[in-house]
């Protein structure tokens, strides 16, 4: 274990902690003082407590050197008091100082000089709000977090400070092990806290906020830990931007964009992905307690018709399988349901039989023993001004609990409105075991986002062995580029096993005299690497039926390319057989990222590209079946499997065609910038690039 992992675990778990400053660290001190089982010393020169604990005069005067301290002196001392707090072997600050880094290139220096005076001391930020262990009660924080503590739970690691204040406050019983907010991560980043916390028993589940990330491959290594470890990571990732210069030419180039490319490796690292801080705590609550379901076929419950639409129709948005109780258990469930109750999933088992202790377990468990991997009932609970006595209402959940619990299934209460379930309540679910998930949306993501989970990690740790990361190498984005002309990009993808059209090179005073001698219809193209995006100019014209057309339409060319691309020297032409009997247009294509690597874009082609814009992106190297599953996630792949009785596609050539595009891309990894094939035309013979453009370094 390196110094500075093994300094940053002494911050995370100090046995006493020291607290440097005036207002916020004498707030600080004071609340991890209530909480915190050992020394806590205070640090001021001009004060005689800290925290209403003794201070003592300077760092030099601590009876040794601390674990753990929290710093909130001015700029103008911090960087001392750090280099300090080394020499005398410390093991970690938490930096609640700002002024550095975040402050552009005034802060910058200031921020060399704090790093370089933290040695190989865990520093936390700077600019940050601090860190918090709940299993011990050690606050280094600057605002309430709470009087309590916890054995285990879920860990915060955020680029915020003000995101996990919010979160410790929540009124939704999330357990909570760990909060760090990263701040400037001038030396420790997030990928050094998840690759420690995934170790730690008390850490159930991870939360990360993200912005973006320093160095993805460590990021990679910890994340793959934590799936191998079973340690779910879900992630809130802000920021949204394009990805790569603006000379990028491809509709790869367009469609491959900064948030696709981090959704691309949240998806290859089996991490889950949430759009809002309701949707992270309500999904880390349910891994935490419940744990994640080993697929997505979801028992329902309800109490009324109304609800059980409304989780039906949820269900259907956020790929949970609804799927109804077979024919054994539909005669089970008549005969323990009243008349009027309908045995369906979900199953609405009426009102007579609301609070029944006696009959409910057996309601429950006969539904959730056919086959499912999850189960839920839909239950509010009155508050004591509307309602004093709620035992039926909790006799239900204590029913359903029973039953997921003689049945090991994952499950979860959840309300409709997210503040319809009380504190005692909350706490009575989780004591057995189950998950209590406020309201009706946020919870059914919460339960859809675990399944997820819970297949992806069946998925990466069983198909290829144990989990990998790989980023492939690229050239300088910077770097000087051209454009390879069509044909000859087409001969370089043929040299690599794809189809591409019979065709032939002439000069536009040669077509007249071969016209006579083709096989009609035919495509007609202006060849020039001056003229990337030919159809705004003019420049192609398809399904030209005998010599007339072809060279009617060679002199149409030569007079839209005059207007259109004045400067473009019209000298050569393409012309190539016509593509006939087509299934389906795709759009293939690698864009290129200093820090993603190759990316492969696949999406519907032809003019959809940018219609609809549907699209995937996988970052390379990839699997075989995870290129089927991009393509299963296309709108046009039901065109693919053969729609309203058209042939279908021999899918293994579609994934064989770009898997070739893989092979040639990694042959020329130093030199290719992007790559189009659009469209990659799919016959039920053949998959032929029909348009092609690359763009590579003039090195």
């Amino acid at each position: 274990m390196s110094v500075l992992r093994q300094n940053l675990k002494r911050l995370l778990s100090p046995r006493h902690i020291a607290f440097i400053g005036g207002r916020d660290a004498d707030f600080s001190a004071r609340q991890c003082a209530a909480l915190f089982d050992g020394p806590v010393w205070g640090v001021n020169p001009g004060r005689d407590s800290l925290g209403g604990l003794p201070c003592y005069r300077s760092i030099e005067d601590l009876p040794e050197a601390p674990d753990a301290v929290f710093l909130a002196t001015p700029r103008a001392a911090a960087t001392d008091t750090v280099r300090g707090l080394s020499r005398m072997g410390a093991g970690g600050v938490a930096c609640y100082t700002a002024g550095f880094g975040e402050l552009g290139d005034s802060g910058q220096q200031a921020e060399a000089e704090l790093i370089a005076a933290a040695g190989d001391m865990a520093l936390v930020g700077p600019n940050c709000y601090g860190v918090i262990n709940f299993t011990n009660g050690a606050v280094l924080w600057p605002f309430g977090a709470g009087d309590s503590r916890c054995d285990k739970g879920v860990a915060l690691i955020m680029q915020s400070g003000m995101l996990p204040a919010n979160m410790t406050m929540n009124e939704r019983s999330v357990p909570i092990s760990y909060v760090i907010s990263a701040g400037n991560q001038a030396v420790l980043a997030i990928e050094d806290y998840m690759d420690l916390l995934v170790d730690d028993a008390a850490v159930t589940a991870i939360g990360l906020y993200i912005e973006g990330i320093r160095d993805i491959r460590r990021f990679a290594a910890a994340a793959i830990r934590a799936i191998s470890a079973n340690k779910p990571v879900v992630v809130l990732k802000a920021g949204k931007s394009a990805l790569g210069s603006s000379i990028s030419i491809t509709h790869t180039g367009s469609l491959a964009g900064t948030d696709e490319a981090f959704q691309a490796l949240f998806e290859q690292l089996g991490m889950i992905r949430v759009n809002s801080p309701v949707e992270m705590v309500e999904t880390l609550k349910f891994l935490s307690v419940s744990g994640a379901p080993k697929g997505n076929r979801l028992a329902a419950f309800t109490c009324s018709g109304g609800d059980a639409a409304m989780v039906a129709d949820y269900c259907e948005r956020v790929g949970l399988d609804l799927s109804p109780p077979s024919a054994d258990c539909a005669r089970e469930l008549a005969q323990r349901l009243p008349d009027i109750a309908t045995p369906t999933n979900p199953l609405d088992y009426t009102t007579p039989l609301w609070g029944n202790r006696e009959v409910m377990p057996g309601v429950f468990q006969t539904l959730m023993q056919d086959d499912y991997d999850a189960a839920v009932v839909i239950q509010d609970f009155p508050p004591p001004r509307i309602h004093a006595d709620n035992s039926l209402y909790r006799n239900d959940a204590l029913s359903f609990i029973q039953a997921c619990n003689t049945l090991a299934i994952p499950g979860a209460v959840c309300s409709d409105l997210p503040e319809n379930i009380d504190r005692e309540t909350r706490e009575l679910v989780i004591a057995g075991g189950i998950t209590p998930l406020q309201g009706l949306d946020s919870g059914l993501d919460a339960i859809a986002n675990a399944c997820r989970y819970g297949m992806a990690r069946e998925r990466i740790l069983t198909s290829d062995g144990a989990p990998r990361f790989e980023l492939i190498g690229v050239p300088d984005q910077q770097a000087a580029s051209r454009l390879v002309d069509e044909w000859q990009g087409k001969l370089r993808l043929q040299a690599s096993g794809i189809d591409i059209p019979a065709g032939q090179v002439v000069d536009i005073e040669g077509v007249r005299e071969m016209a006579g001698e083709l096989s009609y219809p035919v495509v007609l193209k202006a060849l020039s690497a001056e003229l990337p995006h030919k159809s705004e100019a003019g420049a192609v014209k398809v399904n030209l039926r005998n010599a007339d057309q072809l060279c009617s339409a060679v002199e149409a060319m030569r007079h839209s390319i005059s207007e259109a691309a004045p400067t473009v020297e019209f000298k050569q032409v393409l012309v190539e057989s016509m593509v006939e009997d087509v299934i389906a247009e795709l759009m293939i294509g690698i864009n290129t990222d200093a820090q993603f690597g190759q990316l492969l874009v696949i999406a519907s082609g032809g003019v959809l590209v940018e219609l609809i814009r549907d699209a995937t992106t996988l970052l390379l190297p990839t699997s075989d079946m995870q290129i089927c599953d991009a393509l299963r996630q296309l709108r046009c792949f039901p065109m693919l499997q053969g729609f309203r009785g058209r042939p279908a596609a021999d899918i293994d050539l579609v994934v064989g065609s770009i898997r070739a595009l893989i092979g040639f891309a990694e042959s020329c990894q130093a030199s290719l910038m992007e790559i189009d094939i659009n469209p990659l035309m799919v016959t039920p013979q053949a998959c032929i690039a029909a348009d092609v453009m690359i763009r590579e370094t003039t090195i």
